[in-house]
């Protein structure tokens, strides 16, 4: 299996330094939380979807380090024998929580907690970042192209563009989970079971002799499902015209036509004259789909244009997020056990944006019970009870003017446990019934949070106690 390689060493070096450091230092086995979040919504969304969770579990369940990295460690000559006996009897025995894959989150909320001990839990900093803020970029990109399309297919094709054969494979995955209804990349079907689709390229057309040779040649291959590429040469002179022959003739085998693709071009204006050509035709049910450099800012004004699109393909701008391509997670430490106590952590920053929310925590989400909308979201610290039959004031941490008050709503945790000392006692849901989820979730949101321009800004506060200690460590730092 693909997922079985040994990824142990993709780390960054700085993991094995501090990990040695720990143990010369006494604290290997000191007990720490780190919480994995992020600060800022990609393409200034209103919203971003969880997603990569498993490939992080699979890591985990596959971390240990061969004699082969041991070797390699020892040749660096900075590392203690005693640190290198540990790695190679390495036994994970951490807790995780994390929110399940297909769930919208918000900035500054914990996506995974980490609990254990600190050479363990420091070393899953780079793997989990990894895993997670890559398929988050794509799924909430993904999530994007589809609102945009309304309710039109959309087909992931990036593959050729993607950076490398994991950013292929499991950005197909993440698109997947995010709305796509499959994937050019086989290999994400085989794996995952993310549908394979694909029609021809324009070197098919360009191996025959004609064009028209060409879409009988594939036709008379797939006469149930003949989707036709009409810009080779000239949409509207030959592309089209041939492919109705084609058409024509697979009805006189008793088979439906099945469609066209363009791929250049002003596309709106192609199709509605394409649409026009093949109802004229007698093949109103021939679909027509869009590809070529889509994304959900072309593929909504085109729509808005009047453009007669059954389905959309789209490629790089979808598998790189190419319009902004780094997620931004971060795995910050925010607590320390001494003598059986967590002790909460901060890291101060004169950039207000970079200081951590302290301690140990949980979250709430708040669904209003007459429309079933998520409302907000609360962090609290662990073990905080949230009594969701009196009302609550939430505040919008960046405007700390602006609160609400809720009434008449049931909190629900999002977090749930994925490893319990050491053993995964999560069962992740297949990719199918993830995208599911992902679909339901996402509806819970009001409109005004899923737009595109200045999206609603969904509250994610902090409870009065988990307020007070994060103050009381920022009145306590600054008067070092």
């Amino acid at each position: 299996m693909y997922d079985d390689r040994n990824l142990t060493l993709l780390t960054d070096f700085y993991e094995l330094t501090m990990g040695n450091g720990y143990l010369v230092n006494g604290m290997a086995d000191t007990v720490c939380c780190f919480d994995l979040y992020f600060r800022k919504i990609p393409d200034e969304g209103g919203f971003a979807v969880m997603c990569g969770l498993e490939q992080a579990i699979s890591y985990i369940k596959n971390l240990h380090f061969s004699d082969e990295d041991i070797s390699y460690l020892r040749g660096k000559n900075i590392f203690s024998e005693d640190f290198l006996t540990y790695l190679s009897s390495f036994r994970f025995c951490c807790d995780v929580w994390a929110i399940p894959e297909g769930t919208p989150v918000f900035p500054n909320e914990p996506l995974v907690i980490v609990k254990g001990p600190a050479v363990q839990a420091q070393f899953l900093e780079t793997m989990l970042l990894l895993c997670i803020d890559h398929q988050c970029l794509i799924a909430t990109k993904s999530a994007r192209i589809v609102k945009a399309a309304d309710g039109r297919p959309v087909m992931e094709f990036g593959s050729r563009r993607a950076q490398g054969s994991d950013g292929a494979i499991y950005g197909a995955r993440a698109a997947y989970i995010g709305g796509c209804c499959g994937t050019a990349c086989t290999i994400a079907d085989s794996m995952m079971g993310v549908p394979a689709l694909g029609t021809m390229a324009h070197s098919w057309i360009q191996m025959f002799d004609s064009e028209l040779e060409a879409f009988r040649a594939y036709a008379k291959c797939y006469p149930n499902n003949a989707v036709l590429l009409v810009d080779t040469y000239n949409v509207l002179k030959s592309g089209i015209p041939n492919a109705i022959k084609v058409f024509e003739e697979l009805k006189a085998q008793g088979y439906k036509a099945g469609g066209i693709r363009i791929d250049s071009g002003d596309i709106t204006y192609l199709s509605k004259k394409a649409r026009k050509m093949l109802d004229d035709a007698g093949f109103p049910e021939a679909k027509i789909v869009a590809s070529n450099s889509l994304d959900e800012y072309i593929i909504q004004d085109i729509i808005r244009q009047g453009a007669k699109i059954d389905s959309f393909g789209v490629g790089e701008r979808l598998i790189t997020s190419r319009s902004e391509p780094v997620f931004g997670g971060v795995y910050k430490l925010t607590a320390v056990e001494k003598d059986g106590k967590l002790i909460p952590k901060i890291k101060l920053s004169e950039n207000v944006t970079k200081i951590t929310t302290p301690g140990f925590k949980e979250l709430w989400r708040f669904y209003d019970n007459q429309s079933g909308k998520a409302i907000a979201d609360l962090i609290t610290c662990h073990g905080e009870i949230v009594d969701d039959s009196k009302p609550y004031v939430i505040f919008d941490p960046e405007h700390p003017y602006k609160k609400k008050r809720i009434t008449d709503f049931t909190a629900k945790k999002l977090l749930v446990r994925i490893f319990d000392k050491g053993e995964c006692v999560y069962n992740s849901p297949n990719t199918s019934e993830i995208k599911e989820y992902c679909s339901e979730q996402i509806n819970t949101l009001w409109d005004k949070v899923r737009r595109f321009e200045n999206p609603h800004a969904y509250y994610v506060d902090l409870s009065e106690r988990l307020w007070n200690e994060k103050q009381q460590l920022l009145n306590d730092m600054s008067i070092q």
